[in-house]
């Protein structure tokens, strides 16, 4: 697999080779970027399936070169019309797993429609031929699946549904085993025959619902056939002559251009790549960001997310001022699910694409549906249960949502396409891959592969640690933990820091792509 392409007719990037080699098919066969983003999506729900599939959500970004503008896709899911907080009366919090967790709607099927719907070329049938052989056919385990089924065996065994398919056997299938999901083939066949409605309000929503309700989930036929993705204008901001832009809310994709408008009063030559002032700035913006993140982010519908204030200049002026340049703040933040898929597809046309997909935790909710084969998101396990919290679970709501596909433009058109896996690493390590290709002058896969940091929490960890692999330089280390980092060395490409991937495309129509060594990915261009 190649984790660097170059060329001027097409760019692919994902984070499973076979998913790259969809959107280039897809891209040889007539199609343009939307459909090839469509066949990527689809194809990662079937080669890593861990990370995403039919049953989670998905946000999207485009640009279509014919109108020139830069759109975003929000395809993310409701909680259900009868589901608020009684339901979960004398609990702490909402179930992490199992059929009680996937209180939202899955919003990906409708993604695809969408796009496909108002961009593509290709029908939805073609756009999900890759996926539906990969998923008939079988394809080689990849190494970061078995991974993740290690880990979480036990969980896995619980849902009968669920183990026959990921515990074939009873056994962890080995990496470089053929793995075939039959049942999910079934399912994807459905789909290229009777499109969206068929997910949402024909056969595949029937034996959702009737799964989930056996096992004592509270999701409805009435709440499939109800949802409803939305095309909406993007967050935006500005940093050194680029517009930035990102999915707005109930995305935390805005923390993104905070943090980068903060840093822009910065020069990159005052602080070179590396350094302690280079990894110390940016954690400490982020955790600004997430300050304001924290106290505002939910669905817009039912709170007003003061963007026009947090994204304006005089804002990024007062949260620069607030980084103490010796001395790290120390605040609580609650931990995120930090398992995704980003990947991005450009055209020759000057189409792009840069999207993002999960089912929150690895495997989400642990629980396949029926016989749909359709693993479901726990991504409405993030709702708070305390009613006077922001993000406090509410009927037909959109949750808090960590997903945020990136993209920056130069003189109107993309420059710099660019995501990443990692729930509260999105942000910080989004941040990291943008300053090294726009101020320090790296390819997208010298930029994705230097040295990574994460600071915050996952689910079961207890501190706000700051983790620095271990290729970060001695001095620079010592320098942040005399600071008051939190510091924990961990390994030289480290998993936890995310799959990341980016495409640049230069004022002479070149396009270089890159793909994180951290995952099973691959970067096809010509």
């Amino acid at each position: 697999m190649s984790r660097a392409a170059a060329g001027k007719q097409a760019m692919v990037v994902s984070p499973h080779e076979l998913a790259s080699e969809a959107g280039a098919e897809t891209l040889r066969r007539g199609g343009n970027a939307f459909d090839a983003a469509v066949a990527v999506s689809a194809c990662l729900g079937v080669v890593y399936p861990h990370m995403t599939g039919l049953g989670g959500d998905c946000f999207w970004l485009t640009y279509g070169a014919a109108e020139g503008r830069v759109r975003a896709y929000n395809g993310s899911g409701r909680s259900g019309a009868a589901v608020d907080r009684d339901c979960f009366a004398g609990m702490a919090a909402i179930p992490h797993r199992g059929a009680r967790s996937a209180i939202t709607v899955p919003g990906m099927v409708d993604g695809w429609a969408a796009v496909l719907g108002k961009y593509g070329k290709l029908s939805l049938a073609e756009a999900l031929a890759p996926a539906i052989r990969h998923a008939a056919d079988g394809f080689p385990l990849s190494p970061d699946q078995h991974f993740f089924t290690v880990k979480c065996r036990d969980m896995l065994a619980e849902c009968p549904e669920t183990a026959a398919i990921y515990l074939p056997q009873g056994a962890v299938p080995a990496a470089g085993d053929r793995f075939v999901q039959r049942e999910l083939a079934a399912t994807l066949l459905a789909l290229a025959a009777g499109g969206r409605e068929a997910f949402y309000e024909g056969e595949i929503a029937r034996e959702i619902v009737a799964g989930l309700r056996k096992a004592g989930g509270m999701l409805s036929e009435a709440d499939f056939a109800a949802h409803r993705g939305s095309w909406e204008e993007p967050a935006t901001g500005a940093y050194r002559g680029y517009t930035l832009y990102q999915a707005p809310p109930n995305s935390q994709g805005f923390t993104g251009i905070m943090a980068l408008q903060a840093l822009e009063r910065f020069e990159p030559a005052s602080t070179p790549h590396g350094t302690y002032a280079y990894y110390h700035r940016m954690i400490e913006a982020i955790k600004l960001a997430f300050i304001d993140r924290n106290r505002e982010l939910t669905d817009p519908d039912f709170h007003k997310v003061p963007l026009e204030r947090l994204l304006s200049q005089a804002y990024a002026d007062e949260q620069a001022g607030r980084i103490d340049p010796h001395h790290a703040l120390d605040f609580d933040s609650p931990p995120a699910g930090s398992d995704t898929a980003y990947a991005a597809v450009v055209d020759e046309e000057g189409n792009a694409v840069s999207f993002i997909q999960s089912l929150y935790f690895e495997f989400g909710s642990g629980f396949t549906a029926g016989k749909t084969g359709v693993l479901l998101q726990n991504r409405g396990s993030f709702f708070s249960l305390d009613p006077a919290h922001v993000n406090t679970l509410e009927p037909n709501k959109r949750t808090f949502h960590t997903l945020m596909p990136a993209m920056a433009c130069l003189d109107g058109k993309p420059r710099f396409l660019y995501g990443t896996q990692g729930g509260e690493g999105q942000p910080q390590t989004q941040t990291a891959i943008f300053t090294r290709m726009a101020d320090y002058g790296m390819a997208p896969h010298e930029a994705v592969a230097a040295p990574r940091w994460l600071w915050g929490r996952t689910w079961g960890e207890s501190s706000r640690e700051l983790k620095l692999e271990s290729r970060i330089d001695a001095e620079t280390i010592g320098r942040l933990s005399e600071a008051g980092h939190d510091v924990r060395i961990v390994d030289a490409y480290d998993y936890r820091m995310g799959h990341a991937h980016a495409i640049s495309i230069g004022s002479d129509g070149m396009m270089r792509g890159g793909t994180d060594p951290r995952c099973d990915g691959a970067a096809i261009g010509w």
